[in-house]
């Protein structure tokens, strides 16, 4: 029985394509069943530069073009063009079968062929090359064909490289790009994590090869599974794998085990994989966890999409870390009644005044989190003890006297009414899996691990045996946009040895990445295990165009470009749902909506992880940002005293160390809000620019 590899390049092309033209790829490929209806439908190529490609017909205007193996039951799907614009690519291209990893890539071999001679002149008179340093055996074992070689050794500038991404093999261009970089060969392999055999691979099994090339080609069994990929064709394409990830999911590890990288970098799919294996190998169930209901609910669907197994997908428990706090608590309590924000800080106050202490709410809510909860400090003397890392505001005895007073009262008090707050609840679920010999998982997996509380960290630590592939964590805490801080060492996940790091960006392009990252330079950004966390080397490989940062006179003039700005990508050809745009506050995001639909434009707030309509753009604040993305975004009202907005920023007289964390997060927050733009970042203002933007623009 025939089946059908969908190749990822074809998937981005897929979603630009219009609507009628999406319908017939759909209706064609349903038929693609068994080798009899594929022989029916694919014909010969004359003058085909690959002998293996075939051409499916989608309509009078529209081909498809399929890599037809020489035996075997593999075919894919590389791309679907205008009838002449097919049947030229395919006289263009080539597939082959890379020596070293075994998995199928694709090139342009015209491109490689024109290229060649200019490319051989200048290399004449140049006083070096750009891999004279590296043996051709080197460049051999490193999956580097004879083609690509013969191109490598005429390039004497790495700019030459850059441009040669767009037609040669992707893998072997990363190859090159590493060894340009300065990477031995040996760091090369090691930061694509691609396996070397002594033996190699047959070159000429394509079958065999798309099998191994889960990384670039989704294999579907028949009508039903082809259908679910092309009504989510970006989520999709977002559950592949790139080789470096893949060793990350797929090793063996003794004990808890962390992977960090900037945005872009797949740390979600990564999770989602390791859950996969986890929960493939049986050992026992899987959580899942992150720090919002709304998050939850995005890997959740990551989740679905990717595993197909029923028996494997019910060992997955998808929840998020206080959901899981309140399902141990009700099982021992009942339902617990939880405090508002409001109503405690209306708490504290009355603190406050009863004792006549000298702080502010929001100072002791603070110490009582940072310090008194994350260290586990039951008694007046543990707190005069403690350590207070990072609270900027020192207190002598005396001071500490005071605040443990309060401290006490307020706890005493939430135990005489009977209420508790979202921390308390993590505090005892905790106590209560920590007296339990049978954990309720054998695995945790945590994304976006940058935002969870030490009081959380400690709930999943003992929700878990310890014992090898214990805990999995992914985040950046360049990404951080809460308050919490955590030292990993000090909640019991010890992570020393067993941190990997991914370097490569896959949504944003070069552009926008550049000038995100100059809104966090300078920034001293903890790592979660008492160090310093680096983002150098991120890197996106995708060029576009540079983001717009632009100033306007009034509200009212920059609103009014944003929806020209909007209407201007929808006549481009960008479909409403692929717009985002992103404010500091919930008060823009009604002004922005109001906006476009004065305008008669298509939206939607966003109140989840993921957008609900997909013909309709989606406004939400930056908080709300996280987790997704957009062709084209806007940044609205990055305006000073708004972004940063005062009542978010500690004031440095009342605690110089909590005001540099506020406003590091804050610049946190709008480096995650630009972050989110693929294509196009516009980022605007009025009035005076907010101080975290470049003066330069």
């Amino acid at each position: 029985m025939a089946r059908l590899g969908i190749d990822k390049d074809f998937l981005h092309e897929f979603t630009k394509l219009e609507k009628t033209v999406r319908d017939r790829v759909t209706r064609t490929l349903e038929k693609f069943e068994d080798i009899s209806h594929a022989g029916a439908h694919l014909e010969k190529i004359a003058n085909a530069r690959d002998p293996r490609f075939r051409s499916i017909r989608i309509s009078d205007f529209w081909r498809g073009i399929v890599l037809a193996p020489d035996s075997g039951d593999n075919y894919t799907l590389l791309t679907v063009r205008p009838h002449d614009d097919a049947y030229a690519w395919a006289r263009r291209h080539r597939a082959s079968v890379n020596a070293a990893t075994g998995r199928i890539e694709l090139r342009d071999v015209a491109a490689v062929e024109d290229s060649m001679p200019a490319l051989s002149r200048l290399a004449e008179t140049a006083p070096s090359r750009l891999f004279d340093h590296v043996k051709d055996s080197q460049l051999r074992q490193l999956g580097v064909d004879e083609q690509t070689l013969e191109f490598a050794r005429v390039l004497t500038d790495s700019t030459q490289l850059e441009a040669a991404k767009s037609f040669l093999p992707s893998n072997q261009w990363d190859v090159l790009f590493g060894l340009a970089a300065g990477y031995t060969p040996e760091q090369v392999w090691a930061e694509l994590a691609a396996e070397v055999t002594e033996a190699g691979f047959d070159t000429e099994d394509l079958d065999a090869a798309v099998e191994r090339s889960s990384d670039r080609v989704v294999l579907v069994d028949g009508p039903e599974e082809l259908m679910a990929i092309f009504r989510h064709p970006l989520a999709t394409w977002r559950v592949y794998l790139h080789p470096r990830q893949r060793f990350v999911v797929e090793a063996s590890y003794g004990g808890p085990a962390r992977v960090t990288g900037g945005p872009g970098t797949g740390k979600t799919v990564v999770t989602m994989h390791r859950a996969h294996r986890l929960a493939t190998n049986g050992e026992g169930p899987v959580l899942m966890t992150t720090f919002t209901a709304t998050l939850a609910d995005s890997l959740r669907t990551g989740v679905e999409l990717l595993v197909e197994d029923p028996g494997v997908r019910e060992r997955i428990d998808v929840r998020h870390v206080d959901q899981l706090a309140n399902r141990i608590f009700r099982e021992h309590h009942g339902p617990p009644t939880i405090l508002s924000s409001e109503e405690e800080r209306r708490l504290w106050d009355s603190v406050i005044a009863e004792l006549e202490v000298p702080f502010t709410a929001s100072f002791l809510g603070e110490e009582w989190r940072q310090v008194v909860l994350a260290r586990r400090i039951g008694s007046a003397e543990e707190y005069l003890n403690a350590k207070r890392d990072g609270r900027g505001r020192g207190l002598g005895s005396r001071q500490k006297a005071r605040v443990w007073q309060a401290v006490w009262e307020f706890e005493n008090t939430l135990r005489r009414r009977g209420v508790w707050t979202h921390e308390t609840v993590c505090v005892e679920a905790t106590r209560l899996l920590e007296q339990r010999a049978e954990k309720p998982y054998r695995h945790v997996v945590v994304d976006e691990a940058q935002d969870l509380s030490p009081v959380q960290w400690r709930l999943l630590r003992a929700a878990v045996p310890e014992l090898p592939n214990d805990v999995f964590l992914a985040g950046d805490t360049h990404q951080r946009i809460y308050n919490n801080r955590v030292s990993l060492r000090e909640v019991g996940i010890q992570v020393v040895g067993r941190s990997s790091r991914l370097t490569v960006n896959y949504r944003t392009t070069a552009e926008i990445l550049a000038w995100s990252l100059g809104l966090l330079r300078g920034e001293r950004i903890d790592d979660m295990d008492e160090g310093l966390a680096s983002i150098a080397g991120c890197r996106s490989e995708v060029r576009g165009r540079h983001p717009r940062v632009l100033g306007f006179p009034t509200r009212n003039a920059e609103t009014e470009h944003l929806v020209t700005t909007v209407r201007e990508w929808m006549d481009a050809g960008v479909q409403p749902g692929e717009i985002g745009v992103a404010v500091r506050s919930n008060r823009l995001v009604d002004t922005v909506m109001a906006a476009l639909a004065g305008a008669g434009v298509p939206h939607e707030k966003l109140f989840g992880a993921t957008g609900g309509d997909e013909q309709a753009v989606a406004v939400g604040t930056m908080h709300r940002m996280k987790g997704l993305e957009f062709r084209c975004l806007a940044v609205v009202g990055v305006t000073e005293y708004h972004v940063p907005p005062a009542s978010a920023i500690t004031p440095e007289e009342e605690d110089p160390a909590a005001h540099r964390r506020d406003t590091q997060r804050e610049r946190c927050l709008l480096f995650v809000a630009c972050t989110r733009a693929r294509e196009q970042l516009v980022v605007s203002w009025h009035g005076s620019r907010s101080p975290f933007l470049p003066v330069e623009g």
